[in-house]
């Protein structure tokens, strides 16, 4: 006889929000936690399901003058009253819960002057920000877009710390991506266990902090040839990939890393891959 283990639910909590919801957070006093949508974030007591207290809220009188939605949030992982939500138009914003009820002003505000020079149709669209995680010790944000991981310094809003590129050979597909609406989808990021100033994401080597894992490197040609292969990035001798090959179809949206070892947890379609450096 197969044994089978299903979950149920301890506790509700309903009738709070419109919209999908797309981020959970649990504070770091463990009593509350937060859930957004694309218009407000709410807070919640763990032992209340049929109460919550709004505490941000973009919806604007006029639907019409909507500019921008809610793409995430998560609390400050030890500061108990802070929590940042980023937008779709790229833009991260840190709240502090003692300013007042209604976080409809930040405390500070991340986001990077755009080049006018660079300005597409598709600009808009690739800066939303999908995801966006504190570190372990509090002093910095990751967050990812569509085409970028970008690491910032709660200390420095005008700009990142730091800039990783994702996916930069699909600037050229971006007119086939939105029109099979790939464009859209939602990628996530994280952090490292270890939560060191220099392991911002991915670790290659120890030795090599700065190391991002890329399993191959892109060519245009459809003639390319496609090998398998998982190397840090170095001196760009990479196996190469046909770009015409690619299947938009099969992407990773879901990734977790564990909160002390070097292993990470990737889920694709109904797959779910675990990598780790042993």
């Amino acid at each position: 006889m197969e044994l089978i283990v299903e979950a149920s639910p301890r506790r509700v909590y309903g009738n709070a929000h419109t919209y999908h919801v797309n981020s959970i957070s649990v504070n770091s006093d463990q009593e509350t936690f937060l859930s957004a949508d694309d218009l407000r974030i709410n807070l919640w007591h763990h032992e209340i399901t049929n109460e919550s207290f709004n505490i941000v809220d973009i919806k604007p009188t006029n639907m019409e003058e909507l500019t921008e939605v809610i793409t995430a949030a998560e609390f400050h992982p030890h500061q108990c009253n802070w929590f940042v939500y980023s937008s779709s138009k790229g833009s991260i914003r840190l709240c502090d819960m003692r300013d007042r009820a209604l976080c409809d002003a930040h405390a500070k505000i991340f986001e990077e002057a755009e080049d006018p020079s660079s300005r597409s149709f598709f600009s808009e669209i690739i800066a939303s920000v999908s995801d966006i995680k504190f570190s372990h010790n509090g002093n910095y944000l990751l967050t990812r877009d569509y085409l970028t991981v970008k690491v910032w310094d709660l200390a420095m809003e005008n700009r990142p710390l730091e800039t990783y590129t994702v996916h930069d050979h699909l600037r050229t597909k971006l007119c086939a991506l939105y029109e099979n609406d790939s464009i859209f989808d939602k990628f996530e990021c994280g952090w490292s266990g270890d939560d060191q100033p220099e392991a911002k994401m991915w670790e290659a080597r120890p030795q090599e902090p700065h190391s991002v894992l890329r399993t191959r490197r892109v060519c245009g040609g459809a003639g390319a040839r496609a090998q398998r292969g998982r190397r840090p990035v170095t001196d760009g001798n990479d196996d190469e990939l046909a770009t015409d090959a690619l299947d938009f179809n099969r992407k990773i949206l879901h990734v977790a890393w564990h909160p002390r070892e070097n292993i990470i947890a990737l889920a694709a379609t109904n797959n779910l891959y675990i990598f780790s450096d042993k």
